[in-house]
């Protein structure tokens, strides 16, 4: 690089940062461009010049300072002069030093643990005589405390009283309220009622000895629910309370699994077997009414439930029996209609061009419209394009909102892909979640200019389903047919370019 380049880099550099084209200003971007050049120059050794007669600490100074020209050098030095003055500085150094010893033994007392140890070590770092690093380290511990203290914990004590934020000594008397002749304690009467009520167990027919004593203990004595121990009490008997429950409900719903995988593997054996029906609903009606009845009363009108419906099978099996027999060749004959009918609708389908739910062209439509678009490129020279589209996530759409919702993204995709394709375009459903669109007389850039219009249409269109929104993005692949010597090159490009869009996020056109 040129010493002309450099002046002109330096003039360009105080443009850029809006400073005047001062004799100052200009030396100073002068010597930055040269530096980042690998230029030496001699007159941007200004402070280096000079710093060499200095004492090493000030040296040491000027460094950590930055300081890069005379100027700055000069202001440095004239500073530590003024800061010279022994008896203003100490006397100012002194006052700040018992300042600070004063505001960190204030802080230690006010019942946060994370700030005192912060002040205890703060003290002792001022008092060893700490370097500017350490003190640097010991700033920034101070603002991260500040910048990540978070008093919303506070909150879960609203139940109690009103919470001050400012004044935590007046949120604290807030929670009390007077209570015989001195003193004050806190009002439980009404946490402990809710306390013995959550410890009742919803399922399990009887209450844990453990859970009754402890109950009892806190219904007689509210102000127990202050001690740790019984804090401790408390949990246990809420886990055990819990287990009671599950194991009681594990109980009714094994012996309930029981009885429901008896009937009905021994229903669908004696719908087989018409001829014995009868005989094997007795059977369960026999089991049921052997069945242990010493369960839940709720349990109890599960079981009698499925008692009723074995006596109602018993008594309509014959019923049933007869209707199967009567229908059974008006069935298998509307079977044969039905594997007929199905036929002809493959058939019909292969034959049309129209893709049943997008109302496009399918693919079938789309193979024969590219031999014509080849045909004419062989013949008159017509380019085109090709772009294929896949809906992202589509499966997840499925699995989240049901195979409706994804008929419905479909139809809905198919509709802004018609509102942008032009007449001379050809469009349609290529497979699955997959569209593909021949543009007439395109080239790449054009069709990547179109694929990613329609991918912006689609994010930013509301695609709903029974009152629920639905995200949709596309992916897209282009290619050009003159770049390409056959067509089934052509299709294997576009296709390859939509796989390098799904793979570098989704939400992209990617050209061939």
């Amino acid at each position: 690089m040129t010493i002309n380049e450099i002046i002109k880099k330096a003039i360009e550099r105080l443009k850029r940062e809006g400073r005047q084209l001062t004799p100052d200003h200009y030396a100073e971007a002068f010597c930055e461009e040269a530096k980042r050049a690998g230029i030496i120059i001699e007159d941007c050794k200004h402070v280096d010049r000079y710093l060499h007669t200095l004492d090493a600490d000030v040296q040491n100074e000027i460094r950590q300072y930055r300081i890069r020209t005379t100027q700055e050098l000069v202001r440095f030095l004239i500073s530590k002069l003024n800061r010279m003055k022994p008896s203003q500085c100490a006397q100012l150094l002194n006052a700040h030093m018992a300042l600070n010893k004063r505001i960190l033994q204030a802080v230690e007392v006010l019942h946060n643990k994370e700030a005192a140890e912060l002040a205890v070590k703060t003290a002792r770092m001022a008092e060893s005589a700490a370097t500017s690093e350490q003190l640097e380290h010991l700033r920034q511990a101070w603002i991260n405390f500040l910048t990540l203290y978070d008093d919303t914990f506070l909150q879960r004590l609203a139940p109690l009283g009103r919470i001050d934020t400012a004044d935590l000594k007046k949120s604290v008397e807030g929670f009390v309220v007077p209570k015989g002749g001195g003193g004050a304690v806190p009002e439980l009467g009404g946490v402990a009622a809710l306390m013995v009520a959550s410890l009742v167990p919803s399922i399990a027919p009887s209450v844990n000895d453990a859970i009754a004593l402890l109950s009892d203990t806190i219904r007689n004595d509210p102000q127990m629910l202050t001690a740790q121990s019984v804090q401790e009490e408390i949990k246990q008997a809420i886990a055990l309370r819990i287990a009671l429950d599950k194991e009681s409900l594990k109980d009714m719903i094994l012996a309930l699994d029981t009885v429901l995988d008896k009937l009905s593997l021994q229903l669908i054996d004696l719908i087989e077997r018409s001829d014995v029906s009868s005989v094997e609903i007795q059977g369960i009606k026999k089991e049921l009414e052997a069945f242990d009845m010493e369960q839940q009363s709720d349990f109890k009108r599960a079981h009698s439930k499925l008692y009723t419906i074995a006596v109602n099978l018993e008594e309509r099996t014959e019923v049933l029996r007869s209707d199967l027999r009567e229908h059974s060749d008006r069935v298998h004959a509307l079977s044969a209609r039905v594997s007929e009918l199905e036929a002809e609708l493959a058939s019909a389908q292969e034959a049309s061009h129209e893709d049943y739910l997008t109302k496009l062209n399918n693919r079938r439509a789309l193979e024969n419209y590219l031999k014509v678009k080849e045909g004419e490129f062989a013949r008159y020279g017509r380019n085109f394009s090709v772009v294929i589209f896949d809906i992202d996530r589509f499966k997840a759409v499925n699995d989240r909102f049901g195979h409706g919702a994804g008929d419905a993204v479909l139809a809905a995709f198919a509709g802004v892909l018609r509102e942008l394709c032009r007449d001379v375009d050809v469009i349609g459903r290529y497979g699955g979640e997959e569209f593909m669109a021949l543009l007439s007389d395109t080239d790449l850039n054009g069709a990547v200019t179109f694929a990613n219009k329609l991918r912006e249409q689609v994010a930013k269109k509301k695609f709903i389903y029974k009152g629920e929104h639905i995200p949709v993005t596309v992916s897209g692949g282009a290619a050009e047919r003159r770049m390409y010597p056959s067509v089934k090159q052509l299709i294997h490009a576009a296709d390859q370019s939509l796989y390098a869009a799904k793979n570098n996020g989704r939400n992209r056109v990617e050209p061939s």
